[in-house]
């Protein structure tokens, strides 16, 4: 399951962060890093990009990169 297959209000726990390097690391300077606690907040109107809550921050990235982002509900 990927951040990308999430819905509103639904909560998931990190577990890998694909991509490439400069990808991956960007990311994890936003706080997508394995074992952290993340929660589908809205998807924008078109489905494109989806806000997230990571560690108490809200964060938007397009749903190309979520679906990178490999998850455990």
């Amino acid at each position: 399951m990927t951040l990308a297959d999430l819905r509103p209000g639904q909560h998931a726990t990190l577990t890998e962060v694909g991509g490439d390097r400069a990808f991956r690391r960007r990311l994890m300077e936003l706080g997508f890093v394995p074992r952290t606690h993340v929660r589908l907040i809205a998807v924008a109107p078109l489905g494109d990009p989806l806000r997230f809550e990571v560690r108490h921050s809200h964060v938007s990235i397009r749903r190309r990169e979520a679906a990178a982002i490999v998850v455990e509900p």
